[in-house]
C-alpha cells in the first residue's frame, strides 16, 4: 500500500492592505498590517503604515506660537512692558485730543487731556487737582520724549524687576514719581505744567545704584551715566527738580527693599508710609509757596 508524504501547500505570501494585488512579507509594526515598499514608512524600529503615522501626528500636538506681548513680557519684564504700554497708550489718547482740538496730533501737549493730567503746581495746591502729581508721570511731550524715556525705562526696568521682583519694581518706580512730583510742588514754578516719566527713570538710576552697591559692583558706569543726564536736566525745557527728587526717592526706597528683604511685613509698610509721606507733602506743602509769590 502506498502511503502519502503529508506534505502541506505553503500558503501565498499575503499581500499589502492597500494594494492586495501585491505581495510582501513586510508587516506594521504598530497595527501588523501587511504593507507593501509603496506603503512601508521607516520608523525608529521597523516599518509603520501610512494610517499608524497619520494617527500617530494627530496626537502630537503642535507648539504653540507665542504672542508678541508675551515674548516681550518674557525678554524685559511683565511689569516694564505694562509700563511701556500705558506710557505709549496716553500719547496716542493726547495726540487724537490734540488733533480733535484742531491741533497736530505730534503736538499732543496741546491737547485737553494734556492739560488736565499734566502736573500744573498751582492746579494741585489750589484747586486740589491731585491726581496730576501721579498722571504727569504717564504724559510726554511729543513722540522724541517718549522714545527716550521707554527705551530708557526698558533697559532699567528689566534689570531691576528681574532682581527686585514684580511688586517691589512697582513700588520703586511709583514712589520715585511721587519723590520727582514733591520736588516740583515743593520748589518749581507753580505756573509751568510739567509731564514726563524722568522722575521714575532717575528713581529707577538711583535704585539700581543702591543695588549695585549692595553687591559691591562696580558703580563706575551708572555713575558716569548719571553725571550725562543730570547735565541733559540743566537744558532748558527740562525739570532738573523733576530728576533730582525722583532720584532721592529712588535711592531711600531702594534702600528700604534692601535693607528690609528678609522682613517683606516691614518693607510693605516702609513702602507704604514713604509713599504716604510724599502724597502729603505733594498735596500741602506746596501752597505756602504758592500764596508766596
Amino acid at each position: 500500500m502506498g502511503g502519502g508524504t503529508g506534505e502541506q501547500p505553503v500558503p501565498p505570501p499575503p499581500s499589502c492592505y492597500r494594494h492586495p494585488d501585491r505581495p510582501t512579507g513586510i508587516s506594521c509594526t504598530r497595527c501588523g498590517r501587511p504593507i507593501c515598499p509603496e506603503c512601508m514608512i521607516p520608523a525608529s524600529v521597523g516599518f509603520q503604515c501610512p494610517e499608524c503615522v497619520r494617527e500617530g501626528s494627530a496626537s502630537i500636538r503642535a507648539p504653540r506660537q507665542q504672542s508678541s506681548w508675551t515674548r516681550a513680557t518674557r525678554r524685559w519684564g511683565p511689569v516694564s512692558v505694562t509700563l511701556v504700554a500705558v506710557n505709549v497708550a496716553m500719547f496716542v489718547v493726547t495726540a487724537v485730543s490734540a488733533a480733535v482740538a484742531g491741533n497736530s496730533p505730534l503736538s499732543n501737549f496741546d491737547s485737553p487731556v494734556f492739560d488736565a493730567l499734566s502736573q500744573w503746581p498751582y492746579g494741585v495746591s489750589v484747586f486740589g487737582e491731585w491726581w496730576r502729581v501721579l498722571t504727569a508721570a504717564f504724559l510726554h511731550i511729543g513722540p522724541v520724549h517718549l522714545a527716550m524715556n521707554m527705551l530708557a525705562l526698558l533697559f532699567l526696568g528689566s534689570e531691576l524687576e528681574n532682581a527686585l521682583g514684580r511688586v517691589r519694581f512697582l513700588a520703586l518706580y511709583l514712589v520715585s514719581a511721587l519723590g520727582g512730583a514733591v520736588a516740583i510742588q515743593l520748589f518749581g514754578d507753580p505756573r509751568v505744567p510739567v509731564a514726563g516719566a524722568s522722575t521714575a527713570i532717575y528713581g529707577l538710576l538711583g535704585g539700581l545704584g543702591v543695588l549695585l552697591l549692595s553687591r559691591r559692583q562696580d558703580l563706575r558706569g551708572l555713575l558716569a551715566l548719571l553725571a550725562i543726564n543730570v547735565f541733559i536736566s540743566f537744558l532748558p525745557g527740562i525739570s532738573l527738580l523733576g530728576h533730582l527728587g525722583g532720584l532721592v526717592a529712588g535711592v531711600v526706597a531702594a534702600g528700604v527693599l534692601v535693607l528690609t528683604r528678609r522682613r517683606p511685613a516691614v518693607q510693605a509698610t516702609l513702602l507704604a508710609a514713604l509713599a504716604l509721606l510724599l502724597v502729603a507733602v505733594a498735596l500741602t506743602a506746596p501752597t505756602v509757596t504758592v500764596l508766596g509769590l
